[in-house]
């Protein structure tokens, strides 16, 4: 009797809990999100586990695979868990999530976890961009801008966001500390090099953003080429070079075949060549008609 009990335990083996791990706080829109499946114990085979969404257009539960409505997910299966990666979230993707087993031997209802909600922000801070007023004020700057000395140097701080940031301007090895998007160092000097950073702040700390850029004031016998703007205006020239050389030589080539085509006639039409003739011209022959129409 005891060796039948034995036998029929090991036959129907206990009930175990699906479980779903994942995010608890809101999570903010463009990060990527990781949710986990697995058993209470490991004597299950998570092989017979699977992810599925409450879908509220459909009111009821979906299940998830790596393409899901033109979205790419990512679903991993370890040795006791299943993985559900999102790469960028956003609100189309807050749930409920839940864990479902094809096995019966699940003690939740429905052979699945209890679900998993989270929500998601709608906040972003996109990266800094740096302009400079003056011939590169619509051109990105790049992290060394080298600079005439008693040159003027205008710089705006500037960054996409959900919310509008607020800017701060600071020099490094400096306690100096400028609170406004627009930094202006006027006539500068060998004393105004350094790193200038360019923080934007957003409500949520985390989203919160630096840009760095270093200046380098020239010497005062360097050429006036070896700064940015010089580099910039040469640049300039050689583009406005090319394009006039194209130009120059496309008007050529189209003058040319223009000419070829002329100097090749056709041939000749001799219909094209006739006129009419009247009865009071020179080429008119007698006649005792009164017609005024032409004769050809």
């Amino acid at each position: 009797m005891k060796v039948l009990l034995v036998f029929a335990f090991h036959l129907c083996p206990h009930a175990a809990t699906l479980l779903i791990k994942g995010p608890t706080q809101p999570v903010l829109e463009g990060e990527a999100v990781t949710l986990e499946c697995r058993y209470s114990d490991s004597e299950h085979n998570i092989s017979q586990v699977r992810f599925e969404v409450f879908s509220k257009y459909m009111q009821g539960w979906r299940q998830l695979y790596e393409r899901w409505c033109f979205y790419s997910l990512e679903i991993e299966q370890t040795a006791d868990s299943l993985i559900l990666s999102i790469p960028r979230v956003g609100k189309f993707f807050e749930g409920p999530y839940r864990c479902v087993s094809d096995s019966e031997n699940v003690t939740a209802p429905d052979n699945a976890s209890e679900p998993l909600t989270f929500k998601v922000q709608c906040e972003y801070m996109g990266d800094v961009i740096l302009s400079r007023e003056g011939y590169t004020s619509f051109l990105g700057v790049h992290q060394e801008l080298k600079v005439q000395p008693g040159d003027d140097v205008v710089l705006r701080c500037s960054a996409s966001s959900s919310e509008e940031p607020s800017y701060s301007w600071n020099k490094d090895g400096s306690e100096w500390k400028l609170l406004s998007s627009k930094l202006t160092l006027k006539k500068v000097s060998a004393m105004d090099e350094g790193l200038y950073t360019c923080m934007a702040n957003h409500s949520v700390q985390s989203l919160s953003k630096k840009r760095t850029i270093s200046i380098t004031v020239l010497p005062e016998d360097a050429a006036w080429y070896e700064s940015t703007n010089g580099r910039f205006i040469l640049m300039t020239l050689a583009v406005a070079v090319v394009l006039l050389v194209f130009i120059v030589s496309m008007t050529v080539f189209l003058c040319n075949r223009a000419k070829q085509t002329k100097t090749c006639k056709g041939p000749i039409d001799d219909r094209s060549q006739k006129k009419p003739i009247y009865k009071a011209s020179v080429e008119s022959l007698p006649s005792t008609s009164g017609d005024k129409e032409p004769l050809v």
